[in-house]
């Protein structure tokens, strides 16, 4: 069975910081392009941070600029998006993806559950 599972969520003071991971079964995460997208109460979904198969990331969202990164640990299958210096407003649960292409132009083929991050006091 093909899917992808995140991890690493739950809840976290303003400033402090996490790691999600997004781990791959039934296929080898090292051939796609990986996304974080992140969904907060009453939002949309919104785009967060890509990493190609090549290792090139793509920035989705401007305010995560310089607090969050992205990358990859292919001998594992898995994909981590590092977390720093968080704010109430990145409360969300937040999804990995798989896909074709490059990130600016993506073809997204597989999704995660979820994982959801609450940060608050």
């Amino acid at each position: 069975q093909l899917q992808l599972v995140e991890s690493g969520g739950g809840l976290v003071q303003p400033g402090g910081s996490l790691r999600l991971s997004c781990t791959a079964s039934g296929f080898i995460l090292d051939y796609y392009t990986i996304g974080w997208f992140r969904q907060a109460p009453g939002k949309e979904r919104e785009g967060v941070l890509c990493i190609s198969n090549s290792g090139g990331s793509t920035n989705y969202a401007d305010s995560v600029k310089g607090r969050f990164t992205i990358s990859r640990d292919n001998a594992k299958n898995t994909v981590y998006l590092q977390m720093s210096s968080l704010k109430p407003e990145d409360t969300a649960v937040y999804y990995c993806v798989a896909g074709r292409r490059v990130c600016i132009t993506p073809l997204w083929d597989y999704w995660g559950k979820g994982t959801l991050v609450t940060v608050s006091s």
